[in-house]
């Protein structure tokens, strides 16, 4: 019998062995997935919370209620694993030998690597929202603003779920405008790059829309230090920028274990083959979701679509047959702006978020285009997520992306 372990029982490493449970035989393929903690979030809603749009209670689930019959889960940190004697070490001591891994266990915001991000204020007057106590302690402190000046600020690429940010300026511009303390307010979006988006037509389209909100951009911005007591945070061009309530976007780091094993980058993210997501340096080892230097979003969407193609990929490789299928870097996102509306975000390796229609020629959905149906989709995916994403159910999208329905540009029409 072959064993398969899966490090990570978030989405990606979740979808991966429902999907490979149901494809391999159980007489002849072991697959475990490991994780510290039995705590499953939906993640999109991490942002929703703090302006109450979705509760608390909707964040949080049980892994086991997701990991199907058949797929052992073990909980457990892990210290390291020996690629070269193909064996995962826990922190208490255990080993779990293994045929084929896969690494899911994704990238989380690393507040330490900054100076300054971590002391008394953190999460007083400087907040995150990437994680279950951040997005908690927001919420307390939105509820709490009474006005002054709000900075949303991004330490480096890559981030999880790059459009985040920008929703959250977009979502706090509406929830002040609600609470009447919007012109008491100074939004400030703080960003590395040298626009609101990486690329050139979404980052025209979504900086229109901050512009349109009197949300200012702070570009080029490459942060050097927090000055908790001053309230400013400083870049390395000594340009000083003041708050009153600091939202930041920590550097995103891999998991440590990686460093630690010998198999990731400077950011502790796994360098894979962006076609197949198979280790460079290993072949029988996979990373998968946001912990692969995969050149594209670390995002859900990449995630899924990704994991469609693994599985297909793997049921060759363990048929001992060449692996004949290629990810495209397809990614989708909403992009939620307040209103009840949102915009819709999908591109791939090759092609830039566009104009047009999604997914198909006429819609129903608008691409970079508010939309009360893009809003309406992306409250409706928390109920895909749970009951179909996840368990592994065929999703009606394919992973690779189509050009039906979109606008190409010119060169000149980016200018």
């Amino acid at each position: 019998m072959r064993t398969l372990v899966i490090l990570g029982g978030g989405t990606a490493g979740t979808m991966a062995a429902n999907k490979l449970r149901d494809r391999l035989a159980a007489e002849d393929w072991r697959i475990v997935v490991v994780d510290k903690d039995d705590n499953h979030d939906y993640q999109p809603a991490y942002l929703f919370v703090p302006f109450g749009i979705n509760k608390s209670k909707h964040v949080r689930r049980s892994r086991h209620a997701f990991i199907d019959d058949g797929i052992e889960l073990l909980m457990g940190e892990i210290d390291r694993v020996d690629p070269e004697g193909k064996q995962v070490h826990l922190a208490d001591g255990r080993e779990l030998d293994y045929d084929y891994l896969v690494i899911a266990t994704g990238t989380t915001p690393r507040p330490d690597q900054t100076p300054g991000m971590l002391g008394p204020e953190w999460r007083k007057s400087v907040h995150d929202f990437y994680t279950y106590e951040g997005m908690l302690a927001l919420k307390k402190a939105l509820k709490e603003f009474r006005g002054g000046r709000l900075v949303m600020h991004i330490t480096e690429l890559p981030i999880k779920c790059p459009v985040a940010p920008l929703e959250f300026v977009m979502l706090a511009d509406d929830y002040l405008t609600k609470k009447g303390l919007r012109k008491a307010t100074e939004i400030v979006y703080v960003t590395p790059l040298d626009g609101a988006f990486t690329k050139p037509v979404a980052s025209r389209e979504l900086g229109h829309h901050l512009s349109k909100r009197g949300i200012k951009v702070e570009p080029d911005f490459m942060i050097e230090s927090v000055d908790q007591e001053a309230k400013v945070i400083r870049s390395y061009d000594e340009r000083e920028i003041a708050f009153d309530l600091l939202v930041t976007v920590p550097l995103n780091m891999g998991a440590d274990y990686v460093a630690r094993s010998g198999l990731g980058d400077e950011l502790n993210y796994v360098p894979v083959d962006k076609h197949t997501n198979q280790s460079t340096a290993y072949p029988n080892i996979f990373a998968l979701g946001d912990g692969s230097n995969l050149p594209t979003s670390k995002a859900g969407s990449v995630a899924h679509f990704s994991v469609e193609v693994f599985v297909e990929n793997f049921c060759q490789l363990a048929a001992g047959q060449p692996m004949t299928h290629s990810f495209d870097g397809h990614a989708n996102c909403f992009v939620e702006s307040g209103k009840n509306k949102a915009l819709l975000l999908d591109f791939n390796y090759e092609t830039e978020p566009l104009t047009g229609h999604f997914p198909f020629p006429v819609g129903p959905m608008s691409l970079l285009k508010e939309s009360r149906t893009n809003h309406l989709g992306k409250l409706a995916f928390r109920h895909v997520y749970w009951n179909v994403l996840l368990p592994g159910r065929p999703m009606p999208l394919p992973a690779e992306m189509s050009m039906f329905g979109k606008n190409v540009e010119t060169e000149s029409a980016h200018a």
